[in-house]
């Protein structure tokens, strides 16, 4: 199968930043947005402690980041996600919870994984309802392929886990085969995982179960 060249973690969209996104970004973007720099980041100093670190690709508009952040206080969130309204709408987010142990980058993640995030540095990352590009001839557009997993494996450290969920069968398929065929990845589940306790259901995941849609948890460790 034939892979793009480049794989892109995001596609634009379209959407308009809100006043109340706007003032969160001018008073909390100088604390919480990272600038995106070709060089290794120094997590202890972005987020000013040492706790374990979970990459997190893509987080919308950031209601289910804010709550994992808010239940598992002990861990430090490394967030990509380039939609700007996304990204003001988090802020918002962690003004109002007053949290701190998110820090953003409002950069394509695939970039960030190849220059920011040496190996063995993370002990999570988290994939929620990527874009599962619905038709056969654009499936090659999706973020889980081979050579991402690939590089998301390495930078794992042993025993961290990867969690991606969709609400998208043929998707979740293709999420178990190609972890599945990554040797340095193990999965917890024989087969689907059940929906870990910290990953709350959203507005969108919850309209979508009342519409009788599943949602599929895929849940590897990185083997010792």
């Amino acid at each position: 199968m034939a892979y793009p060249k480049t794989i892109k973690s995001f596609v634009r969209r379209a959407g308009r930043t809100t006043t109340g996104q706007a003032k969160a970004f001018e008073d909390l973007g100088p604390r919480f947005v990272l600038p995106y720099a070709p060089t290794p980041l120094d997590a202890d100093a972005a987020f000013g402690r040492s706790a374990p670190l979970v990459l997190e690709i893509g987080f919308g508009m950031g209601e289910a980041t804010a709550h994992i952040a808010r239940v598992r206080p002990g861990d430090n969130f490394l967030c990509c996600e380039v939609h700007e309204p996304g990204v003001g709408a988090l802020l918002k987010r962690i003004g109002e919870q007053g949290l701190t142990n998110i820090r953003i980058l409002q950069h394509d993640a695939v970039e960030v994984i190849d220059n920011m995030l040496p190996p063995a540095c993370l002990d999570g990352i988290h994939i929620f309802f990527p874009d599962p590009w619905h038709k056969k001839k654009h499936n090659k557009r999706r973020l889980i392929q081979l050579p991402l997993v690939a590089k998301l494996a390495a930078r794992l450290k042993p025993g961290g886990y990867l969690h991606c969920a969709t609400d998208w069968q043929p998707y979740a398929e293709q999420m178990l085969q190609v972890l599945g065929a990554q040797p340095l990845l193990a999965n917890t589940a024989q087969g689907f995982a059940p929906q870990p306790d910290y990953r709350p259901l959203t507005k969108f995941e919850n309209r979508g179960l009342r519409l009788g849609h599943g949602v599929w948890d895929v849940v590897f460790v990185r083997r010792s």
